[in-house]
């Protein structure tokens, strides 16, 4: 006949001599209830930017256990998502199921530890990838920044034609620069129509802006021009 008690109680031996610090009983009667704190291992390149995660998980012994499956609950987790701590339960269940017959909670908690190392390593690396991906970004808007615009054939004969035209322009200005560079301020008025067009305007306007009062001349019949012409004579 089996003794569950004493297969239970060996076992909750050995579990404190391999987890003085993170296993915590509870209850010894009428079966053991204990606690196990269980973490993920850290890594040798452990960033500062990952935290590591934890879980706490309290078993509670039934009367025919390790023929019988034993109670557990997650009582307790840190940086630990819901779907993760639903995966874990899966997790336990299935080693339960796999290895009833015998004592399982080193099992359990071996294999726990293993799926926290393996959740803190993956986010980690996530972590580095998006990391990653944002300077690729940073490194592409740069470099497109100093590239500007790409030159096609088009976009080259616009500019092309645009720089002909300015460069045309320029060299129509020196030339004109040149020719009436040293003249004289006469030979400047023969060689500029423009100038001859604006003092004829001018004297136009002038012309046409002249007003005679005829009053003045209103009495010039009452004056003897004749005689004082005769005197002037004498």
């Amino acid at each position: 006949m089996t003794d569950f008690k004493e297969e239970q109680n060996n076992e909750i031996e050995a579990l404190e001599s391999i987890y003085p610090e993170e296993i915590e009983v509870l209850k010894t009667e009428p079966y053991h209830v204990f606690t196990i704190k269980i973490s993920s291992q850290e890594s040798d390149q452990s960033t500062e930017d990952v935290e590591p995660a934890s879980c706490e998980i309290q078993f509670s012994y039934v009367e025919k256990y390790p023929e019988e499956p034993l109670v557990f609950e997650i009582t307790d987790s840190e940086n630990l998502e819901d779907d993760t701590l639903e995966e874990i339960t899966s997790l336990i269940n299935e080693q339960i199921e796999e290895n009833l017959g015998m004592v399982t909670v080193f099992t359990i908690v071996s294999a726990v530890q293993e799926k926290l190392t393996t959740y803190v390593e993956d986010s980690k690396r996530r972590k580095e990838e998006e990391a990653e991906r944002k300077q690729r970004e940073i490194e592409e808007a740069e470099q497109k920044r100093f590239e500007g615009t790409k030159v096609t054939v088009e976009t080259f004969l616009a500019w092309k034609a645009k720089f002909d035209a300015e460069m045309a322009e320029l060299k129509k200005e020196k030339i004109q620069k040149e020719k009436t560079k040293g003249l004289t301020g006469k030979e400047m008025f023969l060689r500029d129509s423009s100038m001859i067009d604006s003092d004829l305007q001018l004297l136009e306007s002038e012309e046409d802006g002249v007003e005679v009062d005829e009053s003045l001349f209103q009495d010039m019949d009452d004056l003897d021009l004749e005689d004082d012409l005769e005197e002037a004579g004498d």
